[in-house]
């Protein structure tokens, strides 16, 4: 585990969406991290496709909105 140094008003961001997301601070900045490296690994696929696979590579299928509802 290592220390990264970001601006305050990040920070302050990262704090805000965690607390709407239910994660930790560095939670929230580690998911951030890790779906920032994988959109500039694959710069054609949507937020949406880039979740999508990331549910399906370790079997949690996506809930369906009209089941939900």
């Amino acid at each position: 585990m290592g220390i990264v140094k970001i601006d305050d008003a990040l920070h302050e961001e990262v704090r805000r969406a965690s607390a709407v997301m239910c994660r930790s601070i560095n939670a929230q900045a580690e998911f951030w991290m890790k779906i920032g490296r994988l959109a500039e690994a694959n710069p054609a696929r949507s937020f949406n496709d880039i979740i999508s696979r990331e549910l399906a590579s370790v079997q949690v299928s996506e809930l369906d909105e009209r089941a939900a509802a």
